[in-house]
């Protein structure tokens, strides 16, 4: 006799102000039935709902499932972080970093076919003065960034968007003066952009260190000293690539702890949200995060 395998139940957290939010999920839900997973959906207005969510409907669920970008994604990392729960990704924003850094695929239907096979990892989370962050927080240019990017934008333009606010804030950045401190030491500098990575990918396409993992147990920081904030269009190539700390104007850290300070409180950019100010304090969570992924 051919025993039928335990069925699993999902809770499905939907944001319908994702770029694909509006995208018929019902042959996604379907799929995920037939492969054995019972899905009670919990739709939600704002990212702070994400995580008491999860908490109250714990005992609900076997699994915790995802829709939305990477934002969403970050708004439900205290509640698996709390409950143990696993977390699986239907990548339904604009940039997508997570999924691409756990190789899911954008297409929603192979991206549920990741969690129907069952296959896990356990993953590190960035922590900013209490703040989680899957992929990268930014002090400086991403941090402006996010706050000049509307989600009319993003929805209309997707990862275009993201250029044409670029330009419109290296238009008008000006440097910061910051001090970095860790084990690796103590620096002062004159910088435009600093970053805290803990994934590969950020900024929708760009990417942390060329060797950088999202298992790795370490943060990896850089900050950019340009004195010509144009030359940074020169540079793009090497972001793209992990290779930036290969130029003279950016320094780079890895470590597992930072303090930075700033002579006034600046805004920080946790994957895409502005979440917190300086003086910050990260920290890496090593495999503290259960998700879905492929082999």
């Amino acid at each position: 006799m051919t025993i039928p395998p335990a069925r699993r139940r999902a809770l499905m957290l939907i944001n319908p102000n994702a770029r694909r939010g509006n995208e018929a999920l019902e042959p996604v839900i379907e799929r995920l039935r037939e492969g054995g997973i019972d899905v009670v959906i919990e739709r939600f207005e704002t990212p702070d709902e994400v995580s008491p969510d999860i908490a109250r409907r714990q005992h609900e669920a076997d699994l915790v499932i995802v829709c939305g970008g990477d934002g969403t994604i970050r708004s439900a990392a205290k509640g698996v972080l709390a409950t143990g729960l696993p977390l699986g990704i239907l990548p339904m924003g604009t940039a997508n970093d997570l999924a691409r850094t756990l190789e899911i695929p954008e297409d929603l239907n192979a991206a549920a076919d990741v969690i129907i096979a069952g296959n896990t990892r356990r993953i590190d989370l960035g922590e900013v003065n209490g703040q989680p962050f899957f992929n990268v927080a930014s002090i400086g240019l991403a941090a402006d960034l996010a706050r000049g990017l509307t989600r009319e934008a993003k929805r209309r333009w997707g990862k275009l968007g993201y250029a044409l606010a670029a330009i419109k804030v290296l238009a008008t950045t000006r440097p910061f003066r910051a001090v970095i401190a860790s084990k690796s030491g103590y620096f002062r500098v004159k910088t435009l952009q600093i970053a805290v990575g803990n994934g590969v990918h950020y900024g929708g396409g760009a990417v942390v260190h060329r060797d950088a993992t999202i298992e790795d147990g370490h943060l990896d920081l850089y900050s950019l000293e340009l004195k010509n904030v144009w030359k940074f269009g020169l540079m793009l190539g090497a972001f793209r690539r992990g290779e930036h700390g290969a130029w003279d104007e950016v320094r780079t850290v890895k470590d597992t702890e930072f303090h930075i300070r700033t002579r006034k409180p600046r805004p920080i950019n946790t994957d895409g949200d502005i979440v917190t100010h300086t003086p910050a304090h990260f920290v890496i969570r090593p495999k503290a995060v259960t998700v879905f992924a492929p082999e």
